[in-house]
């Protein structure tokens, strides 16, 4: 299993936002641009995804631009890989659309796969942004 490039890229912009969180007002996309070494057209299209799943609030205008809806501590990994990638699914069939898996109809594995996702979503949720955006306190929580 892999991210996609504009899922991992939204864990950094927004792991970059967790840091000025509290610091600063509202930021641009600009300045996340600069910090995170991102284009600022995903960093643009990015906010326009994460903004629509809830995840920050964006202004335009003078005075504008965005800042996390929540604290860090209440935003998980899986709460911005599903704003960017949608549900999370390892595989197709459990998704309830249609498929194309010529083994659907006698898999055995589809009824474990259910738990396989939920697993999976488990892991991801249990990681904060705010252990993201200061990583000293997972290296010292593994100690």
């Amino acid at each position: 299993m892999r991210l996609s490039s504009l899922a991992d890229y939204a864990v950094v912009m927004m792991s970059a936002a967790a840091r000025h969180c509290g610091v600063s007002g509202r930021l641009n996309a600009t300045l996340l641009a600069e910090e995170t070494g991102l284009p600022l057209p995903t960093v643009q299209k990015l906010v326009s995804k994460l903004s629509a799943a809830g995840l920050i609030e964006s202004a335009r205008g003078t005075g504008g631009g965005f800042r996390l809806a929540r604290p860090p501590a209440t935003i998980s990994l899986a709460d911005i890989v599903e704003a960017i990638e949608g549900p999370i699914a390892l595989t197709a069939c459990v998704d309830g659309g249609k498929h194309d898996c010529c083994v659907e109809d006698a898999c055995r594995l589809k009824p474990q796969m259910g738990a396989v996702n939920t697993a999976v979503r488990g892991a991801l949720a249990g990681v904060t942004l705010a252990s993201l955006a200061r990583p000293e306190l997972v290296a010292e929580g593994a100690a």
